[in-house]
């Protein structure tokens, strides 16, 4: 830990929204470092209980008493200025800054790795974090997701590497000057923060700029949008002390997958969870053969970029591929949530088209010749817009598709379309609005039949929809309630 870092960080801090993702993992850190920390959020979770098991105050709501005796106010960028913690912190000149700043004082003192991109940070980030874990080498890390094989979306360590999940939204990612920067990929999205797609390119490659001097950049050769960026960062100049190293698929690069077949994976067969197998080449030459329980292409994209980051962190190769063979992705993460008459259901994060086209490929590799049914939750009225032609098409793979209530976010509905409208632009497959997650949840239930997979997906409050399905399934199987295929 580094001493100037903690001195920097008054020992006394409040969060406001600690119940999000990222600010729970400032709170994790701050109190394993020593601090007294408080947060609020609107709603009490299972994130938030777990911050009160570590010994953090949470209030439930927002109000100027929470603020007490702090002397640093982080906030989430979801705050706006009326919040009453910040105006009160503001009021009595206690200093306030935003949770990606707060990450950056964090890592003072130590070897950023910094993971962006639109899709694929939170697996790609949380990967690398547990190959430097099994490793035995102690990394600080905070991803965007709950790790499965380690139960926390942070974790304060005492090694020289600190991890953390590099989020574009509200241009956080600015506030990092990480010694290896890597983007999975860079597409459209947060439109509603940058006004235009060349504004969100522009702030990535003023990400990939901020490298140290003799850092790395890690970058995917299979994103057209990131490439092109990239001679912009670099320039020509030869002596430029920042190295450039690539991975992909599709396209020339110093990492490769080759040979890619799928494998059962014994120990899980009884669940019916397989892998991927594929044989790693750097730079023409063969690395080793690696397996995934990952599923889908995408994360065969995402593993070679934590190869790429653990080969220039001087990682064994032995221990790489046997972290990468043990790795069970992050929570929401194309999960499973139970199985009831005869139905698997699955839980996906996926927001974005680019995402839930990925994902639902990855259904039907790894459920052939099964029924996919999906419930999707659009996450904000403005990227329902922005990216309708996508929508419009990228639920093709499944066979039924109902859309629940748009989570709303910071949002009014005036700011794009509603998931009504959605439902109304879809062509293929057969697709019906059922509004909000009660209401959803029966609907689902009364459609699915034995043999069905079910998936919940979106990055709102959707992954409570599972559990109630799971439960109406289960109320149909009990005696006495009737039973048998739904139609």
């Amino acid at each position: 830990m580094n001493d100037t870092a903690v001195r920097a960080i008054p020992r006394r801090v409040h969060l406001v929204g600690v119940g999000g993702i990222h600010m729970s993992a400032i709170a994790r850190i701050l109190r394993a470092r020593g601090h007294t920390v408080s947060g609020s959020d609107l709603h009490l979770s299972p994130l938030t209980a777990k911050l009160t098991d570590i010994g953090v105050t949470v209030h439930e709501g927002h109000d100027a008493t929470n603020v007490d005796d702090a002397r640093l106010v982080v906030y989430t960028s979801a705050a706006h200025d009326d919040n009453p913690e910040l105006a009160e912190a503001r009021r009595r000149g206690i200093a306030t800054i935003k949770r990606a700043e707060m990450v950056a004082r964090l890592a003072e003192g130590k070897q950023l790795i910094a993971v962006a991109g639109t899709h694929g940070k939170t697996t790609t980030s949380s990967l690398i974090a547990y190959m430097l874990w099994r490793a035995g080498l102690s990394p600080t890390f905070m991803v965007g997701g709950e790790m499965l094989d380690l139960d926390t979306n942070a974790m304060p360590g005492e090694g020289p590497h600190f991890v953390v999940e590099a989020d574009e939204y509200d241009r956080a990612f600015l506030q990092y000057h990480p010694y290896i920067a890597l983007v999975t990929n860079v597409e459209p999205d947060h439109l509603d923060i940058y006004g235009s797609f060349e504004n969100l390119t522009d702030a990535f490659r003023r990400f990939l700029s901020q490298v140290e001097n003799s850092g790395y950049i890690v970058a995917c050769t299979d994103s057209p949008a990131l490439q092109a960026i990239l001679p912009q960062t670099v320039g020509d100049d030869v002596t430029f002390p920042v190295h450039v190293v690539s991975y992909g698929l599709h396209a020339d690069a110093d990492w490769t997958a080759k040979e890619i077949s799928p494998a059962i994976n014994k120990v899980e067969e009884r669940k019916g969870i397989d892998a991927s197998t594929f044989v790693v080449e750097f730079r023409k030459q063969r690395w080793g053969v690696v397996q995934t329980r990952l599923p889908g292409v995408h994360n065969i994209s995402n593993v070679l970029g934590a190869v790429a980051v653990g080969h220039i962190l001087g990682l064994p190769a032995d221990g790489i591929r046997t972290a990468i063979a043990e790795f069970r992705g992050a929570r929401r993460r194309f999960q499973l949530v139970g199985e009831a008459g005869g139905v698997r259901v699955m839980d996906s994060y996926a927001h974005h088209p680019t995402e839930i086209r990925a994902d639902l490929a990855a259904a039907r590799e790894r459920f052939p010749g099964r029924r996919l049914v999906c419930l999707f939750q659009p996450h904000t009225y403005t990227r329902t817009r922005y990216l309708l032609d996508g929508f419009r098409t990228c639920f093709r793979d499944s066979d039924v598709l109902l859309i629940a209530r748009t989570y709303a976010a910071r949002e009014e509905p005036s700011a794009g379309l509603s998931g009504e409208d959605l439902a109304r632009e879809i062509g293929q497959p057969p697709t019906r609005y059922t509004g909000d997650l009660e209401e959803s949840s029966r609907a689902v239930a009364a459609l699915l039949r034995p043999g069905d997979v079910f998936f919940t997906i979106g990055a709102g409050d959707i992954e409570h929809a599972g559990p109630m399905v799971l439960d109406l399934l289960r109320a149909t199987e009990s005696p006495g309630r009737g039973g048998g295929a739904r139609a």
